[in-house]
């Protein structure tokens, strides 16, 4: 298991925990141990399901339980999955957040169920190189995204969750053919004015898609009404607006120069340690929901892309900024055999999530 740095150092490499070994005693046989607890190795067992799938089951859960109780294995937890103690955390609702998370997962500690995921496929006009991130997620600590890009978007996809967004929900959505241009840093941490501007790009966007449902429904009626005038106008149209949405939707090949950038005053972060420059900016939504992910919704906020490793996101309504740091540990196997799969892929996690 890779578990994230310690809460906030996004830069921090993983950290590496084992959950299980096999020994391949001969031909079709083989013991297996699980890892988990603090007593050793203990007897376990696993079971291919189906093909990039399958499940360890342990048999002697008693190793994975500690002689002070829950108490004394939460502690334990906390300062493993943390790098602190109870008494370091003084925000009620912070300790209410680790404390579902703990029971949370130690619910599921002696059965687990493993499936595939692919590393996103990689196009010489993307932004930056996709991959996986660690990203910090205010008083949830830090998790994994996935930063994927699909024509004009990209997908920010939770690898590991919390008790308000579940893993594989989609946590950010980039628009990259709307760039922002920020104010010079001192209007910047003026919060209202980088409200304004996200807020009027939000409603071109929408103005824009509008019009693209209207023009998309004339489309429909007129070659209805008429199909073999129109399948030439279909091919003019079709061309126009591809060339209109290419031009608007083509991403800077060449990384623009940095320009200063700073915290709008009031907008928490977990990392003061943020960059004081950036290449570019663009509008973008953030999913944020109750507990359970209840009354999910995609809000506006703002997509910073600081360096080849690391790019941030303002959360414009939550007033919070998550900073994420790439993951720089290099898996095996993990390549994705086509853009077809790994797209197949996404829509799996995004359902088990559901």
């Amino acid at each position: 298991m890779y578990l994230p740095p310690h809460d906030p150092h996004v830069d921090d490499p993983m950290r590496f925990k084992p959950l299980f070994r096999i020994h391949l005693m001969e031909r079709k046989s083989a013991t297996v141990e699980c890892m988990y607890g603090h007593k050793g190795p203990h007897n376990g067992h696993i079971q291919i399901v189906k093909k990039d799938e399958f499940s360890t089951k342990c048999n002697q859960t008693d190793h994975h339980r500690m002689s002070g109780g829950r108490q004394e294995e939460f502690r334990t937890w906390l300062r493993e999955e943390w790098g602190r103690t109870l008494e370091d955390i003084f925000h009620e609702h912070m300790q209410e957040l680790i404390l579902m998370k703990f029971i949370y997962t130690s619910q599921y500690d002696n059965c687990l169920t493993y499936r595939r995921i692919y590393l996103p496929p990689s196009s010489p006009d993307d932004l930056i190189k996709p991959g996986l991130f660690k990203g910090t997620y205010g008083s949830h600590g830090l998790e994994i995204v996935m930063l994927s890009f699909h024509g004009k978007k990209a997908k920010g996809t939770k690898i590991t969750g919390d008790p308000n967004i579940p893993a594989g929900q989609q946590t950010v959505e980039i628009d990259l053919a709307h760039p922002l241009q920020l104010p010079d840093v001192e209007n910047l941490r003026d919060f209202s004015e980088l409200s304004r501007i996200v807020l009027e790009v939000q409603e071109q966007v929408r103005r824009e898609e509008q019009e693209q449902e209207q023009r998309q429904e004339e489309e429909d009626d007129s070659h209805t009404a008429c199909p073999p005038a129109v399948k030439s106008l279909e091919g003019e149209g079709a061309e126009e607006e591809e060339t209109a949405a290419g031009a608007e939707g083509s991403t800077p090949n060449k990384a623009p120069a940095s320009q200063p950038f700073v915290l709008p005053m009031g907008v928490i972060s977990r990392n003061e340690d943020y960059p004081r420059t950036c290449r570019i900016c663009f509008y973008g939504t953030g999913l944020i929901a109750g507990h359970g992910f209840t009354s999910p919704e995609r809000t506006p906020g703002v997509f910073v892309l600081f360096d080849d490793d690391r790019f941030g996101f303002i959360w414009l309504e939550l007033k919070s900024f998550s900073l994420y740091s790439r993951i720089k540990v290099s898996f095996q196997n993990a390549e994705a055999p086509s853009r077809e799969a790994f797209d197949e892929m996404l829509k799996n996690i995004q359902s088990l999530a559901t």
